[in-house]
């Protein structure tokens, strides 16, 4: 069965930097466009970053352009988020998207980031 599991998260003051991970498991994962998205609270959830499932293409969101970095890792199964200069209102619970060809849309558990002094 698909199987995404986040960690990295945690308290981290402004200007500091966290990596999140996805492993992921239950399916061919270079068949999968791979995403991240986030939920801040009384908030949507709404896409960061995003990759390619052939071309590793990326996409961000405008307010995470420059300090965020997407990457995969098809021999690890692995998606990351690297996050630099963080800020208070990147706060939120970060969840790992798979899009997955002929097969559907899967979700991780999340994992808490809080930015705060």
């Amino acid at each position: 069965q698909v199987q995404l599991v986040e960690s990295g998260g945690g308290l981290v003051q402004p200007g500091g930097s966290l990596r999140l991970s996805c492993a992921t498991s239950g399916f061919t994962f270079s068949s999968a466009a791979m995403s991240w998205f986030r939920q801040g609270p009384g908030k949507e959830r709404d896409l960061v970053a995003r990759i390619g499932r052939y071309d590793w293409n990326t996409n961000y969101a405008d307010s995470v352009k420059g300090r965020f970095t997407i990457s995969r890792d098809n021999v690890k199964n692995t998606v990351y988020l690297q996050m630099n200069s963080l800020k208070p209102e990147d706060t939120a619970q970060y969840f790992c998207n798979a899009n997955i060809v002929f097969n559907g849309e899967y979700w991780g558990q999340g994992t808490q980031v809080t930015v705060s002094a």
